[in-house]
């Protein structure tokens, strides 16, 4: 009798037991969430008629458009966090005027400000978007600077749109050949001056001289890129970035992308991605090239018939991409984040001498230049004096993975990336110039103690050790990105 009741008890605990047990919720595994991407572009070519950049004195006009200028447009999501990626064939686009472009798509998409990285390549056949002044906005927007923000932000609208599931894969590759340091040393003795009647070190372009030294700094030959494709292998985008300045050798007032949008052209052949939908997008970005342009000055000139130059470094650069696109690792799925500060950085103001001798050469309408291109640096000198005391620019750190970009708003130097390269904790790494503005030309220290138009008041606008102020900066990001 006792065993029974016994048996009974345990029978009636475990019956007890059993919607406990049905009521324990499992354990459920996470799910990977997916990446997407999408990709756009937007047309931003300007009506003929206005100056085109890149010259000494008055812009000459625009009267033919040989290709078309785009915004190109990347959209990232990897479930948690969206960025947007956008390199627009046009020289330094004013921060207010990207700005304004970061709005729109803001109220347009969600994604916000400090997710979205703006480029600008180096053409010098495009008509500028920026002010008279960078360091001074202006009170109202041209009708280009107008334009130009909302076609940026209609691209990004696009590729949003264009969302898909996708893969992502980064590589690098090396091309040598298409960059030379274009600062040169001269030998003692040469006399060398910049537009104040300063004597120098360094000479940029001296062309086919006999007192040519050697190059003033070491080069960046690597390409680094980001490609995307489709869930069923198709390609979906690729962001190249190539520290070369441009190539040029236009036809005369042209309008053109220059050897950016021809990579566009010519990796969307290599990759028969052509007439997809949506269509597939490429960009080439600059990387750090204030220093770096595509004629080795120790070796005679070759003149070549227009746009023949920028073809063959385009080609070599997308044959070289397309190579080693064989060889990428795809991920289905990458961390995305981005990290974005303001910095304070001096402006630079002339010297007491600097500043009489500008005011001597304006006050002689006559007098011819003494110096290299003097009446025009006088005049950049006053520009520089009446300019704000300080500037805030935008830099930004980006990972996509184990991939690391930087976004700075200058023409940087090529020793500034390769230091951002090795010391930054992701691997491979690249250094976008033109991102988010463009506030002229970023000498290192050293190179500034040497002289040369990229260091001439005017031409740098920002105190002499901003460059490594920005270094310090953009690290400390990427450590908190990793």
């Amino acid at each position: 009798m006792k065993t029974h009741r016994t048996l009974t008890s345990i029978v009636l605990a475990v019956l007890m037991a059993i919607p406990l047990l049905a009521a324990t919720p499992k354990t459920k595994t996470p799910q990977k969430k997916q990446f997407m991407a999408g990709a756009a572009t937007s047309n931003i070519t300007p009506w003929l008629g206005d100056g085109l950049v890149g010259n000494f004195g008055t812009p000459p006009p625009a009267k033919h458009v040989h290709d078309e200028l785009y915004a190109r447009c990347f959209v990232l999501d990897d479930g948690a966090t969206r960025i947007a990626l956008v390199v627009a064939d046009n020289i330094y686009i004013s921060r207010e005027v990207l700005d304004d472009a970061k709005r729109q798509i803001t109220e347009a998409t969600g994604i916000t400000g400090e997710r979205i990285l703006i480029s600008g390549t180096h053409t010098h056949s495009s008509v500028s978007a920026r002010w008279k002044n960078p360091l001074q906005p202006e009170k109202e927007f041209t009708e280009y600077q107008r334009f130009v923000a909302h076609r940026i932000s209609d691209g990004v609208r696009c590729a949003v749109n264009n969302l898909q599931p996708a893969r992502v894969a980064w590589g690098t590759v090396d091309v040598p050949g298409q960059v030379f340091c274009r600062r040169w040393l001269m030998k003692p003795g040469t006399e060398l001056f910049n537009p104040f009647g300063e004597p120098e070190q360094a000479k940029m372009n001296p062309g086919d001289s006999p007192n040519l030294l050697k190059p003033a700094s070491p080069v960046d030959p690597q390409i680094g890129f980001l490609a995307l494709q489709t869930l069923d292998g198709r390609p979906l985008g690729l962001l190249a970035n190539y520290s070369l300045h441009y190539v040029g050798g236009t036809g005369p007032s042209h309008i053109s992308a220059d050897y950016f949008g021809m990579f566009c052209d010519r990796i969307q052949e290599l990759l028969g991605a052509d007439r997809q939908d949506p269509p597939f997008v490429a960009a080439m970005s600059n990387g750090t090239s204030g220093n770096i342009n595509n004629r080795d000055q120790s070796q005679p000139r070759v003149r070549r018939p227009p746009y023949e130059q920028m073809r063959f470094v385009a080609n070599e650069c997308a044959q070289a991409v397309f190579r080693q696109y064989k060889n990428l690792v795809w991920q289905d799925a990458a961390p995305l984040a981005m990290r974005q500060g303001e910095l304070e950085l001096a402006v630079r103001k002339p010297t007491p001498a600097q500043l009489a001798h500008a005011k001597k050469v304006l006050s002689e309408p006559e007098r011819r230049d003494k110096f290299p291109h003097e009446r025009n640096y006088a005049g950049k000198a006053i520009q520089q004096l009446e300019s704000p005391k300080t500037v805030r620019v935008i830099l930004q750190a980006v990972r996509i993975g184990e991939l690391g970009i930087s976004a700075i708003p200058f023409e940087v130097f090529s020793e500034t990336g390769l230091e951002l390269k090795a010391r930054n904790p992701f691997k491979p790494s690249f250094t976008v110039s033109f991102g988010n503005g463009g506030y002229g030309y970023l000498p290192t220290p050293d190179q500034h103690k040497l002289g040369g138009y990229e260091t001439w008041l005017g031409t740098s606008k920002v105190e002499v050790q901003a460059s490594t102020k920005i270094v310090k900066a953009l690290l400390e990001m990427f450590s908190e990105l990793k």
